[in-house]
């Protein structure tokens, strides 16, 4: 099909999209029901239509002309794709229609609230509404996304994005995703940093909060006390990333480079931390190293040393987040090792240089962009990390926990909280632009379109005898402290009854057959059912949104896409419990409510696990040649055809650590959704926390057991599924470890 012809009916079927979403779709939330249940009611009138009824029907029978801005940019746009105009023409009714469109529908949304005018202001202007409105719902999803795939059609036939309509939707519409679910839900918690009691704005507010002892503290220096939080914060940070990058390049080096037989154990060791609720790590961690833990207890045996509590504070902190972590810089490096081009390595070694001189000239330099990524991962990580400071973190405070103690605190004070949580956005700011600087005018290519079937150079003696002596242990202290924490599922009661039982898996997982079949009769079946089902949605959309994201920043330049690129980084930045805050204060009114739902906590799996995508994705990206995509191009292929048949065979390491992560993330978050989950919608997380709360941990650490198992078996299907990239190279001998 011509291309010019294939594009005008992609833009009409958008067009035809619209029209259908905004006369066939209830266009309000539906909080008690179903759509398919809401169906009928799409043409009522006065009564229960008011939830139901479309559109066309809220405009015409309950009051709400504004709705009719919508249907006048959508019939413009139709006017614009109906017969083939020239391209800026073209460009010009679609930007006029999709703007009156998209203005017309927001800002009626935000200025018009469930009671009528959202502010006092517009009241006084226009005078009081006989009806509000409720939040937006799928007519106002299908309508709007519609209007902004319009949108970026018109840019681009108006020349931006060298004309490619495909790229320049995608821009505005993940640039509109980021501005809904992150830049506006934290603006709106992030705001109250400058607001007195009574509601005032000044800047004021925001110095009396941040500018204390308590947060720029430098005591610990001085030698009169404590440094403040915000120092505490950085130094845990950049300790935990220099840790969980070194040791996750050691991991990825030795089991792709270190001729062993082991590389398959070594990736399952090394993942094994990343299945796992992070309460879990703490728990082991401290039944080892804890006051009454076994290390503890064995020093006192042995050479009559007191217990006492040295674990808890920064050490304890930074062991756990290495535990934590660590396997997300390894699932980084792995895929950069993997995209090291064997070719240049022989080049070294034909002019004679030695395999440590080829090492580290060639190999580890071109590690630079996985190693930026994994740093800067680990650095926002740790700055965000709330589980493992406020289980072992002892008297060491840091902004995280702060921030949660001013939410849930005696002392309730939002504002203060907020003015904590600005302060971490700052710090990943800074971060941001620091890999940049590091990254900026320096070229990674190592995959082209050229074949390439060399064998990968084994590791010099030396750096394997260095892998194997630091990730060795490691990997063995992994092992020790899970079966160390998770024999607790399966005694009666640790410390005191150490009789093997199953009695903990009954109560969590009892099956029983009943008079109409088996019964699921677990106390824990519900929370996991619901756990699965809200995370199988939440992976593969993260895992797609944060590689097209990556893809874009990758591989197109346009305006503002260093805010891009920050706005999708953002949710690292933000504390699990402010981002939940954030989501109860903006979407608990119109125009979107949410609160409450199951799409809330998908919403806030994908966004706030997105920047894994994004940043696996582009050190991917980086690896890869520009000319395969010409070439592909050339060839009269389109972007989305080069997309999906060139490209994304060549990152599946990235897209299964997307998908992986994402799942297994979205499966153990805590903090997150604390403030989100309700009795129709509770997680796994939350149920083992209250087990734990109710000192139950058997029950507890059964069902960390249970999740465990099934994730590590998703984890595999994940990866049989995607499956391996094909490079073209020889597989070099292996040796036994």
């Amino acid at each position: 099909m011509n291309p010019a012809l294939r594009l005008q009916r992609a833009l009409q079927g958008w067009v035809v999209f619209g029209l259908l979403g905004f006369a066939l779709l209830p266009w309000y939330f539906l909080q008690q029901m179903g759509l398919a249940e809401a169906m009928p009611g799409i043409w009522l009138g006065a009564g229960a239509g008011a939830e139901t009824a479309s559109a066309p029907v809220q405009a015409l029978q309950h009051g709400r002309p504004w709705l009719w801005s919508g249907l006048a940019g959508l019939l413009l746009c139709g006017l614009a794709v109906v017969r083939p105009w020239p391209a800026r023409q073209q460009g010009g009714l679609l930007l006029l229609g999709s703007l009156l469109g998209l203005l017309g529908l927001l800002g009626s949304g935000f200025a018009i609230g469930a009671t009528g005018w959202a502010f006092a202001s517009l009241e006084s202007v226009w005078g009081a509404l006989p009806t509000g409105q409720y939040g937006m719902g799928w007519g106002a999803a299908v309508v709007l996304l519609s209007l902004v795939v319009l949108l970026g059609a018109a840019l681009a036939r108006l020349g931006a994005f060298r004309g490619d309509v495909f790229v320049a939707a995608a821009v505005v519409a993940c640039s509109a995703l980021l501005a809904l679910f992150v830049v506006y839900p934290v603006l709106r918690s992030l705001v109250a940093a400058w607001v007195d009691d009574t509601g005032a704005y000044a800047w004021g507010h925001l110095f009396e909060r941040v500018a204390t002892e308590r947060v720029w503290g430098l005591g610990c220096v001085q030698g009169a006390g404590r440094c403040g939080v915000a120092w505490n914060t950085l130094w845990l940070a950049f300790i935990t990333a220099t840790g969980t990058t070194i040791m996750g390049t050691l991991l990825a080096l030795w089991a792709e480079r270190g001729g062993t037989r082991l590389s398959k154990p070594l990736n399952i060791l090394a993942m094994l931390p990343i299945i796992t609720p992070p309460f879990v790590v703490g728990l082991g961690l401290i039944l080892l190293f804890g006051r009454a833990g076994l290390f503890n207890q064995g020093l006192e045996w042995a050479f009559g040393i007191e217990p006492g509590r040295w674990f808890y504070g920064v050490f304890g902190i930074w062991l756990a987040q290495m535990f934590a972590f660590t396997p997300i810089a390894f699932m980084i490096m792995r895929g950069v090792v993997q995209g090291v081009s064997p070719s240049m390595e022989e080049a070294a070694q034909t002019l004679r240089a030695s395999r440590m001189k080829t090492f580290w000239t060639v190999t580890l330099p071109l590690l630079k962009p996985g190693l930026a990524n994994a740093f800067l991962v680990g650095f926002i990580e740790s700055m965000a990390d709330f589980g493992n400071p406020i289980i072992v973190g002892g008297q060491y405070a840091v902004l995280s926990t702060e921030i949660f103690f001013a939410i849930v605190g005696a002392a309730l004070d939002p504002g203060m909280a907020a003015a904590l949580a600005l302060v971490l956005t700052a710090f990943a700011l800074a971060v941001f632009f620091v890999q940049r600087r590091v990254l900026s005018g320096s070229s990674f290519t190592t995959v082209s379109g050229k074949g390439d079937a060399g064998v990968a150079m084994a590791l010099p003696p030396t750096v394997l005898r260095v892998c194997r002596s630091v990730a060795g242990p490691w990997l063995l202290f992994t092992v020790v402290v899970y079966v160390f924490a998770f024999a607790g599922g399966f005694v009666q009661t640790w410390g005191r009854d150490f009789t093997f039982t199953l009695a903990h898996f009954k109560t969590a997982f009892d099956v029983q057959q009943g008079e109409f079949g088996w019964v699921f009769a677990g106390t824990a079946w519900k929370s996991l059912f619901t756990t699965l089902s809200l995370s199988a949605m939440a992976a593969p959309i993260c895992a797609g949104v944060g590689l097209l994201m990556a893809w874009l920043l990758a591989r197109t330049e346009f305006r503002g896409k260093a805010a891009f690129e920050f706005s999708a980084l953002l949710t690292f930045a933000i504390p699990g419990t402010v981002l939940g805050v954030s989501y109860i204060l903006a979407f608990n009114v119109p125009p979107v409510e949410l609160t409450g739902t199951g799409l809330v906590i998908v919403l806030c799996f994908v966004f706030r696990n997105l920047p894994v995508g994004v940043r696996a994705g582009t050190a991917a990206f980086k690896q890869l040649d520009r000319s395969l995509d010409e070439a592909s191009q050339m060839l009269r292929a389109s972007t989305l055809t080069t997309l999906r048949r060139v490209v994304l065979p060549l990152l599946k390491p990235a897209l299964v650590a997307a998908l992986v992560y994402s799942f297994v993330r979205s499966m153990t978050t805590v903090s997150a959704v604390i403030f989100l989950v309700t009795a129709q919608y509770e997680l796994a997380t939350t149920y083992i926390i209250g087990r734990v709360g109710n000192g139950d941990y058997g029950v507890a650490l059964a069902y960390c057991t249970v999740l465990m198992v099934l994730m590590s078996t998703i984890t595999w299907g994940i990866q049989k599924l995607v499956g391996q990239r094909q490079l073209g190279r020889r597989a070099a001998s292996t040796s036994a470890a």
